[in-house]
C-alpha cells in the first residue's frame, strides 16, 4: 500500500535509492530545476533516508544555478539552463557544496511553454557526478507524454535510477 503523496512507482524507486545506497555506505545530493524538488520529496518518504540524503539544492532560476551551485553564468548564456554543460556544473556544484559522495542533477523544459526547434518541451539533461571524479557524466533525454506532470514524473523517475549504486 502506498500512503504517500506522491505515485507509487516513483515511492518504490526511493526506496530502492535509500536502501541501495545505504547498503553502499553512500551519500547523496541532488541539484533540481524543472523537478523544483520533487526528487528529494520522493527520497523523503522513505524511512531512513538522513543516512543517505545529505542535502538538495532546488535551483530553478539561472541566478540559483549561479548562486547556490557556482555554474559560470557564461555557460548558461552560450548554451542555456537546459544543456549538458548546464547540468554537469550543476551535478559538481552539487558536490561541491555538499557532504555527499555522488549528485544527480535535472533542468528541463516541462511546458507547456518555453520549448524550441532545438529544446522542445520534454527535453530533460541529467548529469551524474562522483567525488573525486572529473568525468562528464550527462545525457539528454526527450521525455515523451505531453503534460506537464508526465514529463515531470518521468524526470523524477530517471534522477531516481541514476542514483542507484
Amino acid at each position: 500500500m502506498n500512503d504517500s503523496m506522491l505515485p507509487a512507482d516513483i515511492i518504490a524507486l526511493a526506496r530502492r535509492v535509500i536502501e541501495e545506497n545505504a547498503a553502499a555506505g553512500r551519500k547523496i545530493a541532488l541539484a533540481e530545476s524543472c523537478t523544483g524538488g520533487l526528487v528529494c520529496a520522493a527520497l523523503t518518504e522513505i524511512p531512513g533516508s538522513s543516512s543517505v540524503l545529505d542535502r538538495g539544492f532546488v535551483t530553478y532560476s539561472n541566478e540559483a544555478k549561479v548562486e547556490s551551485l557556482a555554474v559560470q553564468q557564461d555557460i548558461i548564456e552560450a548554451l542555456g539552463a537546459v544543456s549538458v554543460a548546464t547540468a554537469w556544473a550543476m551535478a559538481q556544484g552539487a558536490l561541491k557544496h555538499s557532504n555527499a559522495d555522488i549528485a544527480v542533477s535535472v533542468t528541463g523544459v516541462a511546458g507547456p511553454d518555453g520549448g524550441t526547434d532545438l529544446k522542445p518541451v520534454g527535453t530533460v539533461v541529467f548529469a551524474w557526478a562522483a567525488r573525486g571524479n572529473e568525468d562528464v557524466n550527462a545525457e539528454e533525454r526527450l521525455i515523451e507524454g505531453g503534460t506537464r506532470s508526465q514529463i515531470r514524473h518521468g524526470a523524477v523517475l530517471a534522477a531516481l535510477e541514476l542514483l542507484l549504486p
